[in-house]
């Protein structure tokens, strides 16, 4: 990743909205968290340079106003001691010098500016990843929740599938209880007709049978030949 890439990145970094682009937070997380880490080291080793860099042409302002003053002084020693073309002298370097640092000034200040800049830079990330790093416990107990929640769906699913087939089963089972009585009332209706009549004969018959016995009873004790026992009996 070059160096302008990541400032802007850093500059246009929305946490949130990068985490809503994942489409697997939970290994993108650290992937992503990852690749910053590398960016700060980067954004890190170029923010010290520029910082270096900016420490350096402060030290030449510096270096060039303490000349400004020492050749400002030794021009006053120079009129003090009545020797103006000495002070001349000195006052030109003076001045040559004050032109030069106009530009260290100017070249200072960009420094500074880009220094100021990087620094920033360098501070958004590190927040950025910071953030990142306080929320990737969340996130990813989060996923453990998500498929948590997708394994009861698919639960949930598999009872209704199974409610669903035993209310198959059900309506089987009823049809077939149905089909059964069917077919014990067809079987009921095809056999033979019950005949009343000769219910009725089969029972008279039977009281006949016994009428003829009291009547042979009877007639065996008029013409005396019923045993003794029956006699007593009767």
């Amino acid at each position: 990743m070059s160096i302008l890439n990541c400032f802007t990145d850093i500059l246009s970094a929305n946490i949130n909205a990068v985490i809503d682009r994942m489409e697997n937070p939970e290994k993108m997380i650290d992937q992503y968290l990852r690749d910053m880490m590398d960016d700060l080291a980067e954004v890190k080793q170029s923010t010290a340079g520029i910082m270096a860099e900016e420490k350096r042409a402060k030290r030449e302002v510096d270096q060039n106003e303490a000349e400004v003053k020492k050749y400002e002084e030794l021009a006053k020693k120079a009129l003090e001691a009545g020797n103006e073309d000495d002070a001349r002298v000195f006052l030109s370097k003076k001045q040559e010098i004050e032109n030069v640092g106009a530009g260290l000034a100017t070249a200072y200040a960009s420094a500074h500016e880009n220094a100021v800049k990087m620094r920033q830079m360098h501070d958004k990330l590190a927040e950025d990843i910071e953030k990142l790093r306080q929320r990737r416990a969340m996130i990813k107990g989060k996923m453990s929740v998500a498929k948590t929640q997708e394994k009861l769906n698919d639960v949930t699913q598999n009872v209704s599938k199974s409610q669903s087939a035993m209310g198959s089963f059900q309506r089987m089972e009823d049809k077939a209880n149905r089909l059964l009585d069917e077919a014990n009332s067809m079987s009921e209706l095809n056999s033979e007709p019950i005949d009343k009549a000769k219910e009725l004969e089969e029972k008279y018959a039977s009281q006949t049978s016994a009428a003829v016995e009291d009547e042979l009873t009877r007639m065996k004790r008029e013409l005396g030949l019923a045993p003794a026992e029956e006699t007593d009996a009767e």
